[in-house]
């Protein structure tokens, strides 16, 4: 057997060293080339996953590709911001493009920059879920029939034979589609993409705008610029040359995915009578298969930089962008909600995955270009270049063409149908209003001449930039006053939540939204904060809050209420610089004019008053 896996190794050498030929001549990257400044005109790209011919129209649109395919950009920068791989059809031609351009670009005065997204990193270690059968395919003439026999052979020996084999080739294809054992080589140390992916570091600055796949989490911030590209991209390394050498040792099976490593090693950890170099790459293999390039936390996987609100995320990005010496971030990943370039937290940061793959994301591609102080954006289906579209404000899920000001416009004009059912705790209806149409949950305001405590609960959500609040409206019904609002579909309250265990996956994580819930009601006086009043929108695990009729009393004091929630959570409250600064901006002027019709002075004093406590704390 390991004459046989010996004589893989051979054949992936060979492969390889075909693949270069095939090519052309690649200069050498140097690694720690990582920041650059004085480029007249940058290009950046965003997940592209195999959409050869989506790419190739951006990229002529936006100037860096001719006719013939060949460089036009002279001395342009191209980013990719990663996710070339997986889902779609042409990720090897898509690979071979860029290879060729890296050194087109490089004769005529320019560059092009092959950043690492979370599908570079998972076709390098394993993690082949998302490899569709087209970019298997790719790799099918890599690898003889002869080699697939000897694979299938070994995943059958040993197990009950079906009376009829077609099963079990029918398993055996599934796991290991034609092409499955060519991308495998392809993709290791010797391999020609193997290769060239782990020569890419994961984020560079340019001119003082960082490009990065996923976003600037704590960690970006903890590392910086040389520890990103040193540390993260050194782990991914160490595990592919490790895996290999348990390849050749007969020991993992290269037809077992990342996640299948750590079950199948663990028995064998601690075995004293194997060769140092086989305990040492089973203890790193268990080690890094948790480290931190793989973490919710890695800048190719962190979603909180488009995920949580701009109070949330505020700090965060400020001492990220600090530690990398960058004004601004473009980052990818995330595909828009509206699939166009979109800026957010003041054009500090630009989302540039529009969904290029259109049969999976329904989007286009675009191209962001920056020249000096402009940015423009040219698409695959635009006719006219045009700015980043700011990013709208999403509480719930809803279509994107739902934007906060026509839901305002819908409930507060649109006519109402009941839809309350028997079990029901809520005054329910149905909303339409010019084809469109919403449910909404009606509230009957407090006895309080004109308070209006869930408008006002929206009306401050935005001000802040909290994210959390639906849209609310003030509505009369019949002779009842109160509030309309928003309802979104697909939530789960925080009983469900929890009794289910979810919410992990959240872009923004949970623990940073609560305690963001917790200030929030604390500065309305809010002390009705009954968990079937948490919802989340279990796309994105995005914290809804609710029912805020008991809020925004006259009480000016926040002592109690802090200390018992501080009490429950067994921490105090962290008021960053994000909220002192929205805080701070809360003038009472200011504050009358956006909530004078629903709080009355008094009210509008208190709260005054406990923004101050709390700037003070």
């Amino acid at each position: 057997m390991l004459r046989a896996i010996s004589r893989i190794r051979g054949y992936l050498v060979a492969v390889s060293v075909v693949g270069v030929l095939s090519i052309g001549f690649q200069p050498q990257v140097v690694a720690d080339e990582w920041r650059w400044s004085d480029v007249e005109r940058i290009v950046a790209i965003g997940d592209v996953h195999g959409a050869y011919e989506a790419l190739t129209i951006t990229l002529g649109k936006a100037g860096v590709l001719d006719e013939e395919l060949g460089w036009s950009g002279g001395k342009a920068h191209l980013v990719f911001t990663g996710d070339i791989l997986d889902r779609g059809p042409h990720s090897r031609k898509i690979m071979d493009l860029i290879m060729r351009l890296e050194g087109e670009a490089l004769d005529a005065g320019g560059r092009v920059h092959m950043l690492l997204g979370n599908h570079e990193v998972m076709n390098l270690v394993g993690d082949l879920r998302y490899v569709s059968k087209e970019e298997f395919a790719a790799f099918s003439e890599d690898e003889s029939s002869m080699e697939r026999k000897r694979w299938f052979k070994k995943q059958t020996d040993g197990k009950s034979v079906v009376s009829n084999g077609r099963l079990q080739r029918k398993e055996f294809a599934k796991k290991c589609p034609p092409g499955f054992f060519g991308l495998r080589r392809a993709f290791s140390t010797q391999g020609v993409y193997g290769s060239w992916l782990m020569s890419k570091p994961l984020m560079i600055v340019i001119n003082g705008t960082a490009f990065v796949h996923g976003g600037l989490s704590s960690m970006v911030a903890e590392l910086g610029l040389d520890g990103v590209n040193r540390t993260l991209t050194s782990q991914v390394k160490e595990y592919v040359t490790q895996t290999e050498v348990l390849f050749d040792a007969g020991i993992l099976d290269p037809t077992e995915g990342f996640y299948r490593h750590q079950k199948v090693l663990k028995p064998l950890t601690g075995n004293g009578r194997q060769p140092e170099s086989i305990k040492k790459a089973i203890d790193t293999i268990m080690d890094l298969n948790r480290a931190s390039v793989h973490s919710r936390n890695s800048p190719i996987w962190y979603r909180g930089t488009v995920g949580c609100g701009p109070l949330i995320e505020e700090d965060k990005l400020t001492a990220a962008l600090e530690a990398l010496g960058a004004t601004r971030v473009v980052i990818g990943h995330t595909t828009t909600l509206t699939r166009q370039v979109l800026e957010r937290m003041d054009g500090r940061v630009i989302q540039i995955d529009t969904g290029m793959l259109n049969s999976a994301y329904h989007g286009s591609g675009n191209a962001l270009i920056i020249e000096g102080d402009s940015l423009t954006v040219v698409g695959e289906k635009a006719s006219e270049p045009h700015a980043p579209y700011s990013h709208p404000r999403r509480v719930g899920y809803r279509p994107e063409t739902l934007t906060a000001s026509v839901l305002e416009e819908i409930l507060a004009n649109g006519e109402l149908t009941p839809t309350t059912t028997p079990n029901s705790r809520d005054d329910e209806y149905s909303v339409t209003y010019l084809g469109e149409g919403v449910s909404a949950v009606f509230e009957e305001k407090p006895r309080a001449k004109g308070v209006f405590p869930d408008v006002a609960a929206y009306r401050l959500d935005v001000l802040l930039g909290l994210d959390m609040v639906p849209v609310t409206v003030a509505r009369q019904i019949g002779n009842k006053e109160g509030s309309l609002q928003f309802r979104p579909g697909i939530m789960q309250d925080d009983v469900e939540r929890n009794a289910n265990k979810k919410g992990g996956s959240a872009w923004c994580p949970l623990d940073e939204q609560w305690q963001a819930m917790y200030l929030f009601d604390a500065l309305i006086f809010n002390k009705d904060r009954h968990r079937e009043f948490m919802h989340y929108s279990i796309d994105n695990w995005q914290l809804i809050l609710t029912r805020h009729n008991e809020s925004f009393t006259t009480n000016r004091s926040l002592s109690s209420h802090i200390d018992n929630v501080e009490n429950l959570l067994g921490k105090k409250l962290n008021l960053g610089e994000g909220w002192r600064k929205a805080l701070v901006a809360l003038n009472e002027d200011d504050l009358t004019e956006q909530l004078g019709d629903v709080l009355d002075e008094r009210r509008i004093k208190a709260l005054i008053k406990r923004r101050d406590d709390l700037l003070k704390r």
